[in-house]
């Protein structure tokens, strides 16, 4: 009997690890939204600079992939993010039929603003961690991201 027991305890942790974890990942994303909203940009425009702070320039094609979205729904993202100047369409200096988007000082600036805004949010909710808890946890989303790659 041991077994089975043993199986659905495991379950029953999986289950809830899953369903913490969209909790979590909800409550980030609203208080993410309202972050944004001293700012002139979209949830969807932050995810597009989040992305090109990260990982540089890329093309519309390339952002399309990273955000899960039609390239034409891109197209009209980067249009106005172009507009509010956070970043500008680059030609690429080898092959001229490829451009790429380049985050502006103006786009740098709002996400390190709203990201040292959201640490500071981070550090409020983790007051009463200890050390060793704030540690064991970062260590354990650690290991869970690499295995989800």
């Amino acid at each position: 009997m041991k077994p089975e027991n043993s199986k659905s305890s495991k379950g029953d942790s999986v289950a809830n690890i899953e369903k913490d974890l969209r909790y979590i990942s909800g409550i980030i994303k609203q208080k993410g939204r309202e972050l944004l909203s001293d700012y002139k940009i979209t949830p969807p425009q932050f995810v597009a600079l989040q992305w090109l702070f990260e990982e540089g320039d890329m093309t519309i094609g390339e952002l399309s992939n990273k955000m899960y979205l039609a390239c034409s729904t891109t197209t009209d993202l980067v249009d106005r993010m172009e507009k509010n100047l956070l970043v500008e369409r680059v030609k690429d200096s080898h092959d001229r039929r490829v451009v790429q988007i380049h985050l502006l000082e103006e786009g740098k600036r709002i996400i390190d603003e709203v990201i040292k805004k959201r640490r500071v949010y981070l550090e409020e909710v983790l007051k009463d961690f200890s050390e060793e808890e704030i540690q064991l946890l970062q260590h354990n989303l650690e290991k869970l991201h690499q295995k989800m790659r």
